[in-house]
């Protein structure tokens, strides 16, 4: 793949991250937010300091500009990560198109970037946490992301190694389970993080988690459509169209012959 594809797939790939963006934040607004100011406003009702400064960056300019612009920028950027591991993955993943090949960039991204990490380290409202504890949390969280992405690049490769001795379905089998134990692994070994209060709302935590999952399901799903699309459109030539009264001179010239 010449630098020009390369070139014209990463702009794409911002594209199609855009695209997938705006839907996410669409569903951002929607179902996410109404709970953050539940969480705000339970936490708010049970602070002792009413008295507390001045917000620096306002609750409506959070929900509002502030949401918009970091959905729309990590739609922006995975969108251009991804491309360039479209660029790679294209052809090495089997008999795959580039619909196809997108499509599975995206879910692996979902399972290996969120689902797998959330799984140990579920999202939680702005009320849940202890504020001294927030710099260990997300530290363990991308530490999570780390082994699950560096883990599913060790599965693929070492399917395709075990491919010729045990075959396409077999070798897939074999890496999947491998992934899956060393990832419960991780999940048996790595510190959990539960500072849910007693006192909080399990109904609330559990509409708030799910509406963080469904914005990832929304941005990487609309990401594959919009970029497998998009590449499909680039990659595969179009059959020229032959006029109808050609096709028929072209027969009759055949069958004359």
């Amino acid at each position: 793949m010449n630098s020009i594809s390369v070139r014209a797939l990463l702009v794409r790939g911002m594209l199609a991250g855009l695209v997938a963006g705006a839907l996410a934040l669409v569903v951002a607004y929607c179902l996410g937010e109404s709970r953050v100011d539940a969480a705000i406003a339970l936490e708010e009702a049970h602070s002792h300091d009413h008295g507390g400064g001045e917000e620096l960056v306002s609750r409506t300019m959070q929900s509002t500009a502030g949401l918009a612009t970091g959905v729309l920028v990590f739609g922006v950027a995975i969108g251009g990560i991804a491309a360039l591991v479209f660029c790679y993955a294209l052809g090495r993943t089997g008999r795959f198109g580039p619909r196809a090949t997108a499509a599975l960039i995206a879910g692996a991204a979902l399972l290996t970037v969120y689902i797998v990490p959330f799984l140990k380290y579920p999202a939680n409202p702005p009320a849940v946490g202890n504020p001294d504890t927030i710099g260990k949390r997300t530290t363990l969280f991308f530490l999570m992301v780390a082994l699950s992405v560096l883990l599913a690049v060790a599965a693929v490769i070492i399917g395709k190694r075990l491919a010729p001795r045990l075959g396409a379905w077999n070798a897939t089998i074999a890496a999947a389970a491998g992934y899956v134990l060393l990832i419960g692994l991780a999940y048996a070994f790595l510190p959990s993080s539960n500072e849910v209060g007693k006192d909080f709302p399990a109904t609330l935590l559990w509409q708030f988690r799910l509406a963080t999952l469904a914005v990832q399901i929304t941005l990487w799903t609309a990401f594959g459509l919009v970029f497998g699309y998009l590449t499909e459109r680039l990659l595969v030539p179009k059959e020229e169209a032959v006029p109808a009264g050609s096709r028929t001179a072209n027969r009759t010239v055949t069958t004359a012959g």
